[in-house]
C-alpha cells in the first residue's frame, strides 16, 4: 500500500499547472518518490491526501450559538453571519472549515480559502482518476496546552517563519525583524527548518534548528486530524465513514504510540493459539487412550477379532454371534421383542400381519392412533427398543442393533 501526497499550487492555478507529489510507504517510514507533475501524470496511491498550502488559508476564531450545528446549511449560514466583517472577500466565495469536534459555546477555529480555486483542485486531481481521501492544512493551530511549533521554510531570498499555537498560524519574514516578533519562544517549543532555509534560520536564532524536508512536514501534516472536506466538498455519508475508518485502520496499524497495543494484541493472539493448541493435543490424547482401552477390551474378549474398526459395533455383532452358537436369546431376537410388545400395546389391539427379519419386527394392522403410537414408543424406549409408525405398519426394533 502507498500514501500518495498532494500539494496544490497557490492561485491562480494554470491550465496544466504542476502539482507538487510524494509517496509514502504506508507506515510512513520511507519516501518511495517525489516530484511535480499535471494532475494527469501524477502517480497512483492507495490513499490520496491533497495539501492545502499555508498562504492560501486564513484562520479564524468563533463562538458557534446554540443550534447551528442542526444542519450544514444552517452552519454555513451561521459562519458567513460571523465572519462576514472579518474577511476580505465575500464569505460566498470562500470555502470554510472547522476544526475537529466543534461544538456550539466554546470557542472554534475555523479556515476559509477561496472556494472555486480549491474546488478546481479537488476536481483536476479525481478528473485524473486518483480519489481524494482528505484535505489537510500545511499547518494548523496548536490544540488548547499544547506546546508551540516554529518551522523556517522557504528559499534564502523569500524565508518565512511559520508559528503555530494555540493562538493560530502567523506567518513572519525569516530575517531580524521577524525574529524580534518572535519573541523568545516558550519552554518546550519545537523548532524545524527546511534545508534550504537552515543555516540562515540557525544564525538568525542563536541556535541549532534540526532539518525537515517538505515531504517529511507534509506527511506529519497528514496526520493531522483536520478535513478541510466539507460543506460542498464533503463526501456522502457511507464515503465519510470509509474514509474515516480507514484514518482509525491506519493509525492503529502504523501509528507509533500505537506500536505497543499491536505488539501486546500479537502476544495475545499467539498466546491463544499455544493455548488451543495445546488444549486439543490434550484432548486428542485423552481421547486416544479411551479409544485404545475400548479396542484392548474388544481384543482380549474375542480373540478373533484381528481388526478393530468400530469396536461398539463389532462387540455387539460379536455378542449376538456367541448367543445364536450357544443357543441364548438376545433382545434383539423375536421372543423377547413380542414379551415386551405385548406390555406396551393398548388392550385388545391385535396385528393382523406379523414379520420379523434380521432383528426388525413389522406389524399389521393394529389400528393405532398417534397419541397410542407415542405412548407405545416411549413404553418401548424405556426398556431398549425404538418404534415407529410408516402407514398402517408398526417397526419396532432392539436399539442396540439400531
Amino acid at each position: 500500500m502507498a500514501l500518495l501526497l498532494v500539494t496544490v499550487p497557490l492561485p491562480p492555478v494554470p491550465a496544466g499547472g504542476e502539482y507538487g507529489w510524494a509517496v509514502w510507504s504506508s507506515d510512513g517510514r520511507k519516501l518511495r518518490s517525489q516530484g511535480s507533475a499535471p494532475p494527469a501524470l501524477l502517480p497512483s496511491g492507495d490513499e490520496v491526501i491533497l495539501g492545502v498550502p499555508a498562504a492560501a488559508l486564513s484562520w479564524h476564531q468563533v463562538t458557534l450559538p446554540q443550534g447551528s450545528m442542526s444542519g450544514a446549511v444552517r452552519l454555513r449560514s451561521v459562519l458567513n453571519g460571523l465572519l462576514e466583517d472579518r474577511l476580505l472577500d465575500d464569505p460566498e466565495q470562500l470555502h470554510f472549515a472547522l476544526e475537529p469536534g466543534a461544538r456550539a459555546g466554546p470557542p472554534a477555529w475555523v479556515a476559509a480559502c477561496n472556494r472555486a480555486w480549491l474546488r478546481g483542485a479537488v476536481q483536476a486531481v479525481e478528473g485524473a482518476g486518483r480519489r481524494v481521501t482528505r484535505i489537510v492544512p500545511e499547518f494548523a493551530p496548536q490544540p488548547a496546552e499544547a506546546a508551540p511549533m516554529v518551522f523556517a521554510m522557504g528559499e534564502p531570498d523569500a524565508a518565512q517563519l511559520v508559528i503555530c499555537d494555540t493562538q493560530g498560524v502567523t506567518a513572519l519574514p525569516l530575517d531580524s525583524a521577524g525574529i524580534a516578533l518572535l519573541g523568545t519562544p516558550p519552554e518546550g517549543t519545537t523548532m524545524l527548518a527546511e534545508p534550504a532555509v537552515a543555516e540562515l534560520a540557525e544564525n538568525l536564532l542563536g541556535r541549532r534548528v534540526p532539518i525537515v524536508k517538505p515531504p517529511a512536514r507534509w506527511l506529519q501534516a497528514s496526520r493531522s486530524p483536520w478535513d478541510l472536506a466539507q460543506f460542498d466538498l464533503a463526501s456522502t455519508g457511507r464515503a465519510r465513514a470509509s474514509k474515516k475508518l480507514a484514518a482509525i485502520t491506519r493509525a492503529l496499524w502504523h501509528e507509533p504510540e500505537w506500536r505497543a497495543a499491536r505488539w501486546g494484541a500479537l502476544v495475545l493472539v499467539l498466546a491463544q493459539l499455544v493455548g488451543l493448541n495445546a488444549w486439543a493435543w490434550k484432548e486428542r490424547s485423552a481421547l486416544d487412550t479411551k479409544r485404545a482401552a475400548v479396542n484392548g477390551i474388544l481384543k482380549q474378549t474375542f480373540p478373533s477379532v484381528q481388526l478393530v474398526v468400530d469396536a461398539p459395533v463389532q462387540m455387539a455383532r460379536e455378542v449376538a454371534s456367541l448367543q445364536q452358537a450357544t443357543g441364548g436369546v438376545a433382545a434383539s431376537d423375536f421372543e423377547p421383542m413380542m414379551g415386551v410388545l405385548a406390555g406396551s400395546l393398548p388392550p385388545g389391539r391385535l396385528p393382523s400381519a406379523i414379520d420379523y427379519s434380521a432383528g426388525q419386527l413389522r406389524l399389521r394392522g393394529l389400528g393405532l392412533q398417534p397419541a397410542e403410537t407415542e405412548s407405545a414408543a416411549a413404553t418401548l424406549s424405556a426398556r431398549g427398543y425404538s418404534a415407529r409408525s410408516e402407514g398402517d405398519l408398526l417397526l419396532v426394533q432392539a436399539e442396540a442393533a439400531r
